[in-house]
């Protein structure tokens, strides 16, 4: 189809500029003719319209991470890890299914199709007494213990993604049976349609773990001490 004069098609050889013409504002004819003009704006349109999606992606990424539906996310190695304590003491606390992803290829993912169904406990500010975690290396330990002189562990905005955990448990002002993603106790918000529970405090003696992952704002680890053993905790 031909094109105008003004408008020249995408297959023809754009004529030389007139010296005389404006650089500021690209696409706009030497004379300031209206096809010049025009296409000027078309040119503007289609930059702010790129730019919209962009915007508004960055913008709900923001919001939805500030709400505490999207969490940190990363690829767990698929080693699990044990952790203990003889004390957990916590404010805020949060608990509902999840499912942890290995990276692709994993040589760990075995026949689960990299992906290991976890529960997810959440609290916002916890202190544990005499700390102890421990990762079997196949014949060694790599162990880490913390917390056992007078001064706890502590950490803000803890979560723990676990397929065991044992201890004798207490809660305070406990709701079961919530919809995981109308949490509020912790600050963290899960899936949709999924089953939780929540509470306004929680204390458990003689803890023991089996984690994939845990995350934290802050973690103070007072005498840490890491080493190999023969033993795990």
């Amino acid at each position: 189809m031909a094109s105008s004069p003004d408008v020249p098609s995408a297959d023809s050889t754009p004529e030389t500029p007139d010296p005389g013409a404006s650089s500021e504002v690209p696409g706009a004819a030497a004379t300031g003719g209206e096809g010049g003009e025009r296409r000027g704006r078309v040119r503007a349109r289609r930059a702010a319209v790129m730019a919209v999606p962009a915007t508004l992606v960055l913008a709900g990424l923001a919001v939805l991470t500030a709400q505490g539906a999207l969490g940190v996310q990363f690829a767990i190695s698929g080693m699990p890890f044990t952790v203990t304590a003889t004390e957990l003491d916590g404010t805020g606390f949060e608990q509902f299914g999840g499912l942890d992803t290995m990276a692709d290829g994993s040589p760990n993912a075995g026949d689960t199709g990299g992906q290991v169904l976890v529960v997810t406990s959440a609290i916002k500010n916890a202190t544990l007494t005499k700390l102890c975690q421990s990762v079997d290396l196949g014949g060694t330990n790599l162990l880490i213990t913390a917390g056992s002189g007078a001064e706890k562990v502590s950490a803000t905005d803890l979560t723990t993604d676990s397929t065991e955990l044992t201890g004798d448990a207490a809660f305070g002002n406990i709701e079961i049976g919530n919809d995981a993603s109308t949490l509020t106790k912790a600050g963290v918000k899960g899936p949709i349609g999924v089953f939780s529970q929540q509470a306004d405090t929680v204390r458990i003696a003689h803890l023991r773990q089996t984690n994939y992952a845990t995350t934290a704002g802050v973690f103070k680890l007072p005498g840490l001490k890491l080493r190999f053993s023969e033993s795990g905790c």
